[in-house]
């Protein structure tokens, strides 16, 4: 990693709102025109994504579902990167400091199976020594995952009237990714800790959704933000990415509150240290004014040669202002989540 992590230029963006369901593909297999904006609900048929030979290898396809309360983080991940699979499950335990990180490569993608679109059908992994699945049911997405130490079965909860942030980012019309990010899912079940089970809080615990389909760059770098919770009887939730959209003319920029999403589009100004990831995070902009503060960072590197990957995901809290669509100041004071900075050769 470099030793500083310079902040990003704010960069305009023009998007629109799409309310219609459009392919994410063409007739010849590239990106669709027509499907590059934004929605408040999942709107696209990526169906094309991994059929045939074009793109092959630059596939990338995944569901990621992270798990906040008060005493612990989980966060678990069923993926297919076209030459093989990727799936983890990770723990932290924020009493005990314990943090179990169970991840397995699988070759060619064998043991798991990801939905052509959203809502098409459950995601499943059987690895060595991981199995999870994610499962849309009355009442929202229920998440299971088992590895030797850790069990998860939660119930994502999907409320009325609950909007998402999906958005397409357009790298060229033979790269692009479709993402999905859901936020402020009120959660609740169990995590169960070498036997230990331990009761979800209910108003105190969230799940949120990162849910991708597409084709990317070899080499690609990203930051992402994530929050939830309820404060001054308000829902809130953040979203917030940077780098990966840089030029695109997208942003993955949003608030959501009490529901109903606010979509930011203008890009952010991150600030973080890669000397002390642990240290502040301030992430600002024209309608953004806020700082994380971290409790707790997990590190996770992979190099397989050409393959690899650098994590730094800090876990933490942020404070300051977002403001609503309709000019409205919305006061952050300790809100529960996320900051991460990644760079991935894949």
């Amino acid at each position: 990693m470099p030793s500083s992590v310079p902040p990003e230029p704010p960069r305009p963006a023009s998007e629109r709102e799409l309310t219609a369901p459009v392919a994410l593909l063409g007739d010849d297999g590239r990106l669709n025109p027509d499907a590059v904006g934004w929605s408040r609900a999942p709107l696209h048929d990526t169906s094309g994504i991994g059929r045939g030979r074009r793109g092959r290898m630059r596939n990338k396809r995944w569901e990621y579902w992270a798990v906040t309360t008060p005493t612990h983080i989980v966060a678990v991940t069923v993926s297919h990167l076209d030459y093989a699979a990727l799936c983890s499950v990770y723990l932290y335990d924020r009493a005990s400091k314990l943090e179990l990180d169970r991840t397995v490569v699988a070759p060619l993608g064998r043991g798991v199976e990801l939905p052509a679109s959203f809502g098409a059908g459950p995601a499943k992994a059987s690895v060595k020594g991981l199995r999870a699945e994610f499962a849309e049911i009355d009442g929202g997405h229920r998440l299971v995952a088992e590895t030797d130490r850790v069990r998860l079965d939660v119930l994502a909860e999907l409320p009325d009237r609950h909007e998402s942030l999906s958005v397409v980012v357009p790298w060229s019309a033979d790269r692009f990714q479709y993402t999905v990010k859901d936020v402020a899912r009120p959660a609740r079940g169990t995590i169960a800790v070498d036997g230990d089970v331990h009761t979800l809080p209910a108003g105190r615990s969230w799940a949120v959704l990162d849910h991708g389909r597409g084709r990317w760059p070899y080499r690609i770098d990203w930051k992402w933000g994530a929050a939830s919770g309820v404060e001054q009887g308000r829902r809130i939730g953040l979203q917030f990415g940077g780098l990966w959209t840089d030029g695109t003319g997208s942003t993955e920029n949003g608030l959501q509150l009490d529901g109903r999403m606010h979509k930011i589009s203008t890009a952010l100004e991150w600030t973080c240290s890669a000397d002390d990831w642990s240290a502040p995070w301030s992430i600002r902009g024209e309608r953004v004014a806020l700082e994380f503060t971290p409790f707790h960072v997990r590190e996770s590197t992979m190099n397989l040669g050409l393959v690899a990957n650098d994590t730094r995901q800090a876990f933490g809290h942020y404070r300051g202002t977002v403001v609503a669509d309709d000019g409205e100041v919305v006061p952050v004071g300790h809100l529960l989540g996320w900051a991460e900075y990644v760079r991935n050769r894949w």
